[in-house]
């Protein structure tokens, strides 16, 4: 099967790329790469006046299978995944039963084979059962295919085992991504403590409670010489802690996610349980924090945390409604509408921080760039259309969504793995 994308603008962070290019594509890979390409028998693609990346890799995604497939599964997930522009997706292990053994790892690189639209990475637990008290195979499950490790949703508390088992990551060369939350300091809680939280009568989540977590884990990534990532940093002081621990030399890298960049603690006046998340939604003095890290270089990549729920289940009472927003279908039309195109960041850093950078911290081969013998995963991007989010639309099962009916300026156009196209807006 050849593809021929013809006269696209094609951006590449790690060549530094920005001209018009023609790009062809044979099995899977890119065969060719120049101003002009002829060939008879491809299939053509027209990418005039249109961006075409490497593609993007979401590595914070909750697919709820096994266990849960009435919210999510691997096919819708991967689905919503293809619309929303994303090649490769990494699913969290908080499933039921969680992924903590090879068996499991396996079933879901099986089931993707057989179901999935795009590349999709499992990411293992770090201790048995999520329990936070013994460590997994992670050897075992390394060779299985887990690509990293985490007990996201549950943080893991015990420090002597988070110890062992960066020492261990540092031995398979794998991540470890850590949910930091005090559990003790965050009980109850089910928004950000701070005036709004007092005005609206509902218990707080303080910002120490992530921020005391990650320096811990700052110290422990010095004292073992180990790689470790902050899933979704939500506050100012985390952020000061990651720059401060980056300038001294430690291994720390952290995601954000679009929600926590765009959405602050005044969103929930009117108790709207889709916008209920975990870390909470922050003041504006935490959101602006997280905006200069993602504009300094503090913030490494961009995750959407990608977490649905039955409607039936958001439908309550909010503090008695779980945590999480799906953001699958939203997040790269969020942030070229409301970074890209707002000049806060430029689109080769977008670019950037939703693919190459991605790839280079989890180690994922031929992916993330544009380049000849690199896998075919583009995404090819509509800078000027304008798109109103529907949830009733979207191809995830769920609909807990905040941004129903934003009117968004830029698109995906198209999304292809492999090189195949697997989406075509």
């Amino acid at each position: 099967m050849k593809l021929l994308i013809k006269n696209g603008r094609v951006i590449d962070p790690a060549s530094k790329t920005d001209e018009t290019l023609d790009i062809l594509i044979e099995n899977g890979q890119i065969a060719a790469i120049d101003s002009r390409i002829d060939i008879k028998d491809a299939e053509i693609v027209d990418a005039s006046r249109l961006v075409v990346a490497p593609g993007f890799i979401d590595m914070h995604v909750h697919l709820r299978e096994p266990g849960q497939e009435y919210k999510e599964d691997i096919a819708s997930g991967s689905l919503a995944a293809a619309r929303g522009g994303f090649t490769s997706i990494c699913c969290m292990p908080n499933t039921r039963p969680p992924n903590d053994n090879s068996g499991i790892t396996e079933y879901l690189l099986t089931e993707a084979k057989k179901r999935a639209v795009v590349n999709i990475f499992p990411i293992a637990a770090i201790t048995r059962g999520l329990a936070g008290e013994e460590l997994t195979d992670m050897a075992d499950l390394s060779q299985a295919g887990a690509v990293a490790f985490s007990d996201d949703g549950q943080p893991l508390s015990n420090s002597l085992v988070m110890r062992r088992a960066l020492e261990y990551s540092l031995l398979l060369d794998k991540l470890i991504i850590d949910h930091c939350e005090d559990k003790n300091l965050s009980a109850g809680g089910a928004m950000h403590e701070g005036e709004i939280s007092i005005r609206l009568g509902l218990p707080g989540i303080p910002a120490a409670a992530e921020e005391i977590m990650i320096a811990r884990d700052l110290i422990l990534a010095e004292s073992t010489r180990s790689r470790i990532h902050i899933a979704h940093i939500s506050t100012k002081g985390g952020i000061e802690l990651v720059r401060l621990a980056k300038k001294k030399g430690i291994n720390i890298t952290a995601e954000v996610t679009p929600h926590h960049l765009i959405l602050s603690d005044e969103y929930l006046v009117n108790y709207d349980p889709n916008f209920k998340v975990n870390p909470p939604l922050r003041s504006q003095e935490h959101r602006q924090a997280l905006i200069e890290g993602l504009k300094d270089g503090t913030i490494d990549t961009i995750a959407t945390d990608h977490a649905p729920h039955a409607p039936e289940e958001k439908e309550v009472e909010f503090d008695q409604a779980p945590f999480g927003l799906i953001g699958l279908e939203t997040a790269v039309s969020l942030m070229l509408d409301r970074f890209v195109h707002k000049n806060i960041i430029s689109l080769e850093k977008l670019i950037h921080l939703m693919s190459f950078q991605p790839a280079q911290l989890l180690k994922l081969k031929n992916k993330g760039r544009i380049a000849i013998g690199a896998d075919a995963d583009l995404t090819i991007l509509n800078l000027r259309k304008e798109v109103v989010v529907d949830v009733n639309k979207f191809a995830s099962k769920s609909r807990n969504c905040p941004f129903h009916g934003w009117k968004l300026r830029g698109s995906v156009a198209m999304t292809i793995v492999g090189g195949k196209i697997v989406y075509r807006a």
